[in-house]
């Protein structure tokens, strides 16, 4: 689906973004010097390679199941499951079937920043 996301409307996120052979799309839905929401859909196979942000990340997934790897430690994350990436933490994804997910970015004070531990 490509229509656009209206505020001040409903709309079923799972069916807002279409998956792409072979690919990765992104649909941004919010930008703000407050943070960002995005919708995601990773086709089998397809990932993100470890990166970190310098933000907390709240990840939903919506469809399917993801592989998120933190700091090492690797999670199986399905449908209607959530978790929250803190900022300054290495992660990854990896599809090893298609999934979607919405990702909430908070932008916060650096000071207020808390590693990732098991």
């Amino acid at each position: 689906m490509s229509k656009r996301i209206q505020k001040g409307e409903t709309f079923k996120a799972n069916e807002a973004i279409s998956y792409a052979e072979g690919g990765v799309v992104s649909k941004e839905l919010i930008h703000n010097d407050s943070g960002s929401i995005t919708l995601f859909s990773f086709d089998e196979g397809q990932g993100l390679s470890e990166h970190i942000a310098p933000f907390d990340a709240l990840i939903q997934v919506i469809d399917g199941e993801m592989e998120l790897t933190v700091e090492g430690t690797a999670y199986d994350i399905k449908a209607g499951e959530s978790f929250i990436i803190p900022s300054g933490a290495r992660h990854s994804v990896a599809a090893h079937k298609p999934f979607k997910m919405l990702i909430t970015m908070i932008r916060g004070n650096a000071a207020n920043r808390v590693r990732f531990t098991n």
